[in-house]
């Protein structure tokens, strides 16, 4: 691939017959108008999408889109990585969202209010991503991470919403602070990075399980061996775009109209038609989703 291909967007796809939705994007880091982006997505098949908040600008962001579009949903929250820098601050500008003052436990406080508003909104259909991340945030943050992420689940169950879980290195954590609060009625893990032996845990407890264009990487195997235990009922598909590509087109700019590269790799690996798993899909982002 000649290095200025990198900027430009992979073709479209050949139409789903059987409309699905990406349950996890984010539209407002994508390039071109949430217009232009929706029409390319609904032309192959991809008729709802749901965007996702990271922090409380965008979470307001999240809202205000999903009250101007039928075909959006929203979910909103501080993403694991933005507790510790609302708590601690980021006074080297780590996060690449510029130098940030520490704001403490009071900061979080009123941005975990923030969030509690929004989701009481009907337009929002989510709270998340939140969860972990021990990826990016070291011990020092864990402790914030976890407050907001119990925070968040409590904030779920209050307004009877969805929990979106963002788990990066952290599953056992994840799941023993999901059993300790007690998980809302319904939870999906984003850009499920589990294991085969996690997959299960996950559908004896009913949680639904989306994956991204990661599980089409050569070295994802584990993913795959995953998604062949993942109970067809509980599991769903998204973008997490502008990242996580599906092959071929692995990093190259990602946006919903892909969704159905991701969906028929899964359909491959599951034994199932294209239509059938388009069809669970559909039904289960619904479920999912749903009021």
């Amino acid at each position: 691939m000649a290095p200025q291909d990198k900027d430009t967007p992979p073709p479209l796809p050949a139409p789903l017959r059987v409309a699905v939705a990406d349950s996890h994007t984010h539209l407002d880091m994508q390039g071109g108008t949430v217009d232009e982006a929706l029409a390319k997505a609904a032309s192959v098949g991809v008729t709802t999408v749901v965007q996702v908040g990271c922090d409380l600008a965008g979470s307001r962001w999240a809202a205000e889109t999903a009250a101007a579009y039928d075909s959006v949903h929203a979910t909103v929250a501080l993403h694991p990585n933005e507790a510790p820098r609302i708590v601690l601050g980021d006074p080297d500008g780590w996060s690449r969202q510029g130098a940030r003052e520490p704001g403490g436990d009071a900061a979080l406080d009123a941005a975990l209010a923030g969030i509690a508003e929004l989701a009481a909104l009907p337009q929002v259909r989510g709270v998340g991503e939140t969860g972990l991340d021990y990826f990016r945030t070291g011990p020092d943050g864990m402790a914030a991470q976890e407050r907001s992420f119990r925070a968040h689940i409590e904030i779920a169950k209050r307004h009877g919403k969805a929990l979106v879980i963002h788990d990066r290195e952290a599953h056992d954590d994840v799941l023993r602070i999901l059993r300790e609060e007690g998980a809302p009625e319904r939870v999906v893990f984003h850009c499920y990075s589990g294991d085969a032996a996690m997959a299960e845990i996950c559908a004896a407890a009913g949680y639904f399980m989306s994956f991204a264009g990661n599980v089409t990487f050569k070295n994802a195997r584990a993913l795959r061996e995953a998604l062949v235990v993942a109970p067809p009922e509980l599991v769903l598909v998204e973008t997490d775009a502008p990242f996580l590509t599906p092959a071929p087109y692995r990093g190259r700019p990602n946006a919903p109209y892909l969704v159905p590269v991701t969906l028929r790799a899964m359909a491959e690996v599951k034994g199932m038609t294209e239509d059938a798993l388009a069809t669970a899909v559909a039904a289960n982002t619904a479920r999912a989703f749903g009021h």
